[in-house]
């Protein structure tokens, strides 16, 4: 099952495209540079989408990596994972980490990341001097599964 709500979105740059499913059920949908870059081997570079956007409240935007970028092209975010508060009104921006050994080039109009709408949760943090137990209990950094 698929939910689906609007999701406003303003275009800051005339070269700016909506975000776009690939296909029915895609779970992401493509961010577009706007702009033309180059990303020198080992670097990061901050590169415009053009847009900004209007989460509904109790949502959250996460950008992703596209595979294909990451993994033919060594192009991946930096910070692995973008989050895009839904009150946040500025432009989306992707810092595209070059992984790779050469160049990379980007051009106006290329997929950059995708953009995976989620709800969220807020907690209340309570202090407290216990914890319940739990098999797992303080096991940690690759400890389940070992025999």
């Amino acid at each position: 099952m698929t939910f689906t709500m609007d999701v406003r979105v303003k275009k800051l740059n005339d070269r700016a495209k909506l975000p776009a499913y690939g296909s029915a059920f895609a779970a992401g949908a493509d961010l577009y540079a706007c702009e033309g870059a180059e990303i020198p081997a080992g670097e990061t570079v901050f590169l415009h989408t053009g847009i900004a956007i209007q989460l509904p409240a109790g949502t959250v935007g996460l950008v992703y990596a596209r595979s294909g970028l990451a993994c033919k092209q060594d192009l991946a975010p930096a910070n692995k994972v973008g989050v895009i508060d839904c009150d946040y009104r500025g432009e989306v921006m992707v810092a595209l980490h070059n992984h790779g050994k050469t160049l990379r080039r980007v051009e106006a109009g290329d997929r950059i990341a995708q953009l995976v709408i989620a709800p969220y949760y807020t907690a209340d943090f309570c202090e407290s001097e216990t914890l319940s137990d739990t098999v797992r209990g303080e096991g940690g950094f690759g400890s389940t599964g070992k025999n």
